[in-house]
């Protein structure tokens, strides 16, 4: 399996693993540890394994959670002012946060890239306008914290 392949999966835990922390209020360590165990790299329902890149799941998590302060302003920034992020449902929330997450500090990875990885996100969980929306705030803080990359056509 390619290592976006790995990523993509990572992408998924992590954002199943904010909404799970959202809920239930259960500390990062013991959801961590929770994905980790049972479900990170196991059989999905067509019963092929999907192998993660658990550092990057991790990165992702902790890196949410650590600056989710500065995240969340960002994102609210990129929304509608009559629709902030509180308003949304707590799987948006969890994409975008991961997304606004790496386009802020994880400038190894391509902005369309990561973008792309998280419209897809949401529309394994949403079949009406979410994943549109997703791409729309993604694509508005891309191009305000890394504008350069994108003007400069890497993909």
């Amino acid at each position: 399996m390619a290592r976006g392949d790995e990523r993509s999966s990572a992408r998924l835990g992590a954002v199943q693993a904010l909404y799970q922390m959202e809920l239930t209020e259960k500390p990062v360590t013991d959801v961590m540890a929770e994905f980790e165990a049972h479900w990170l790299g196991r059989q999905v329902e067509d019963g092929d394994v999907q192998p993660t890149e658990a550092a990057f799941f991790r990165n992702i998590l902790s890196g949410v959670l650590d600056e989710q302060t500065v995240i969340d302003r960002t994102i609210d920034a990129a929304l509608a002012k009559t629709w902030p992020l509180a308003r949304l449902e707590a799987v948006l929330r969890a994409i975008l946060r991961a997304g606004c997450y790496e386009l802020l500090r994880r400038l190894d990875v391509p902005v369309r890239v990561i973008i792309k990885e998280y419209v897809d996100i949401a529309g394994s969980f949403y079949a009406d306008d979410e994943p549109g929306m997703v791409n729309a705030v993604l694509d508005r803080i891309g191009r305000d914290v890394r504008g350069d990359e994108l003007s400069r056509g890497h993909v």
